[in-house]
C-alpha cells in the first residue's frame, strides 16, 4: 500500500506566496504615493536670472563682512566689562 499524498491547496492559502507578492506590492502602493505627492505639490520654476540674483547676493554678503571689525569694535565697546 502506498500512502496517499497529501492534498493540494489553492495557490492563496500558501504564507509564502503572499511574501513574494507583498514586496512588489509594497512598492506599488509607494509609486503611487510618491506620484501623487509629486503631482500635487510641484517645484517651483527657478526664475531666469537666478544665477545674477545669487552674484548679487554674494556682492551683499562681501559688503558686510567689510564691517565686521567695524561692528565687532562697537559691540565690544557696548559691552560692560566683566572682569570687576
Amino acid at each position: 500500500m502506498k500512502p496517499t499524498p497529501p492534498a493540494s491547496q489553492p495557490w492563496w492559502k500558501y504564507g509564502h506566496v503572499w511574501l513574494v507578492i507583498s514586496g512588489p506590492a509594497v512598492v506599488v502602493v509607494a509609486a503611487l504615493a510618491t506620484a501623487w505627492i509629486a503631482i500635487r505639490n510641484p517645484d517651483p520654476v527657478l526664475a531666469e536670472d537666478y544665477y545674477q540674483r545669487g552674484v548679487e547676493i554674494n556682492k551683499t554678503l562681501a559688503k558686510n563682512r567689510a564691517l565686521t571689525p567695524a561692528l565687532q569694535g562697537r559691540n565690544h565697546a557696548a559691552t560692560p566689562d566683566s572682569s570687576r
